[in-house]
């Protein structure tokens, strides 16, 4: 198995940069536009044989360094919340702040697909997989909300107005993370990734006081596991505890590396332009960090109508880059 994607996490001397996208396995692929015809999102997710398959599409596509398991960071939340669907996002028949609503569940029962897609998609992978769960105030956001919205304040409201309510609610998504993600391990997830997309919406004080002991507790579990754990959110990055931590395009990507292993930085947007502008870019960015440590990789996730050939701009401009010792 080529573990480039493994040895640079580990800090360990690897002769290239190594590359995968955020959400590589989606909307801007054709074939899975085409799977997409025939089967709705929750369908596609609760099939092993169909999210495997998904899963290694843009490896065979675009020849990316690692692959990351097709599903959505709501989806260990099925069990807990009966009627969500999907429309593209998640939408919840009603908003959940209650912490007892969460049910305590085993996810290899209740959400057992995910771990077969796992050992599916290993049986032909050639490339680490990366399993992956939406960080507790990240989930917390979604469900005081009640889905996604254009503006998320429920939760940061709850915060202030019932701060025991709140962080009951963490602890309980807390638990069901870790055993979520060390099922993930368990079915042969070579790293894991924890999706933290509203938490940089929390002030320091509110992250330090509420999201950060709970992401903490789950990191170490997992390191304790031998697997690599990265930590994506937007604006620069707060120390949870991770292996390495993803950035977004506004963050200096020197000072974030300056802190430990680091991954990402590019604007999703930049693959919209054509191939030698995308290729430049990437270049431009990812060439001074030509050592190990360093994932290249999209800011956050890569646009539905991104052209497929900017993608293979983007990963090939990526491997292209040489590693000094």
């Amino acid at each position: 198995m080529g573990d480039l994607f493994l040895r640079a996490l580990r800090q360990e001397p690897v002769e290239r940069l190594p590359v995968w996208i955020m959400r590589q396995a989606g909307r801007y692929l054709p074939e899975y536009r085409a799977i997409r015809e025939k089967v709705d999102f929750l369908t596609l997710c609760r099939t092993p044989s169909l999210a495997a398959e998904v899963t290694l599409q843009p490896v065979a596509r675009l020849g990316v360094d690692a692959a990351i398991l097709f599903s959505d960071i709501m989806v260990p939340l099925l069990p807990a919340v009966p009627g969500m669907r999907f429309d593209p996002g998640p939408k919840l028949p009603h908003p959940v702040t209650d912490p007892d609503a969460i049910h305590p569940f085993d996810p290899l029962v209740e959400v057992g697909f995910v771990a077969e897609a796992i050992r599916l998609a290993r049986r032909t992978l050639t490339v680490p997989l990366i399993g992956f769960a939406g960080a507790p105030a990240t989930l917390a956001t979604y469900l005081a909300e009640g889905g996604a919205k254009k503006s998320f304040h429920a939760f940061r409201a709850l915060l202030h107005a019932d701060a025991g309510r709140a962080r009951a609610l963490l602890e309980r998504l807390e638990a069901i993370t870790l055993r979520y993600l060390l099922m993930q391990v368990e079915a042969g997830a070579h790293a894991v990734q924890i999706f933290d997309s509203w938490g940089g919406e929390l002030s320091d004080a509110d992250f330090a006081g509420f999201a950060a002991p709970g992401l903490r507790r789950i990191c170490a579990r997992l390191r304790d596991t031998g697997v690599p754990v990265l930590y994506f959110a937007r604006g620069m990055p707060r120390d949870v505890g991770a292996t390495a931590v993803g950035v977004d395009w506004t963050v200096d990507l020197a000072a974030a590396r300056a802190r430990g292993p680091v991954q990402g930085n590019l604007d999703p947007a930049v693959l919209f332009g054509d191939a030698a502008t995308v290729a430049e870019k990437t270049r431009a960015m990812a060439a001074p960090l030509a050592r190990t440590g360093y994932v290249v990789n999209l800011g956050h996730g890569i646009l539905p109508l991104t052209p497929v050939e900017s993608a293979l701009a983007f990963v090939k401009a990526a491997q292209s880059i040489r590693c000094s010792p």
